[in-house]
């Protein structure tokens, strides 16, 4: 898709209008005070998404609809439709954009830009694109800028069900890109989405792919010391009264 746009909004969907509205006036809201192309990839749906998609099709540059191979096939899709040289925001069924940065014109094709993620109404994710980036995935897709630029073809190994995103970090971290945090840039969650689904063996094989053995047994001993403290803290005596 050719554009001007210095950034590209994707949405990824299968069988969620109940959800899909929210999120598409979220980003429609973001238009009235960002220019930016806004594309939909939709993995067949029979439920009514379409019908919600095709409201909008005013506000959206392009969408799709197909069968694929799961969230990150789709993702994959929205990456080869966005223009070369933009930024991509993924943004799933029902996250939202609350705000984006208003300084996209100052950041590079090197810069991968990421700011803060609410998970729920008051709980927020703190971002982090440094050490922990190697142990765990501290970067949230809701409120992540990667420029095309960075990885022209589509990024996302389809081989991982759960962590191809953290993959994705962890291979841009390895090969240099530049992380900035963005203080005005705050985007929406739904919970029960993907990143609520864990699997700490997958996690462990995508820092032994990237990192090596030293990372992936770091953190193994980390996520054990964490499921340990809290039943230590429990079983501490009471205080003699």
């Amino acid at each position: 898709m050719s554009s001007s746009s210095k950034l590209s909004v994707i949405t990824v969907v299968k069988d969620a209008a109940n959800l899909l509205e929210e999120t598409i006036q979220s980003v429609v809201a973001q238009k009235a005070k960002t220019e930016f192309d806004y594309l939909v990839v939709d993995g067949g749906s029979t439920d009514g998404t379409l019908e919600v998609i095709k409201k909008y099709a005013d506000q959206i540059t392009w969408w799709g609809s197909e069968q694929d191979n799961g969230i990150y096939d789709a993702m994959n899709k929205g990456w080869a439709a966005a223009a070369d040289d933009c930024f991509v925001l993924f943004l799933g069924a029902g996250d939202k954009i609350i705000a984006l940065p208003d300084t996209m014109n100052s950041y590079s094709l090197h810069d991968v830009v990421y700011g803060s993620t609410m998970l729920g109404e008051k709980i927020f994710f703190i971002p982090r694109a440094d050490f922990h980036l190697k142990l765990y995935n501290s970067l949230h897709h809701q409120a992540l800028l990667v420029n095309k630029a960075l990885h022209p073809a589509p990024p996302f190994n389809c081989c991982y069900m759960l962590y191809a995103d953290f993959d994705f970090n962890q291979r841009l971290m390895k090969n240099g890109a530049n992380f900035i945090f963005d203080p005005k840039f705050l985007c929406y969650a739904r919970p029960g989405g993907v990143s609520d689904h864990k699997c700490f063996a997958e996690s462990l094989k995508v820092i032994f792919s990237n990192f090596g053995i030293l990372w992936a047994a770091l953190a193994f001993v980390g996520y054990y010391a964490m499921q340990v403290v809290p039943i230590l803290k429990r079983l501490r005596p009471f205080k003699e009264r």
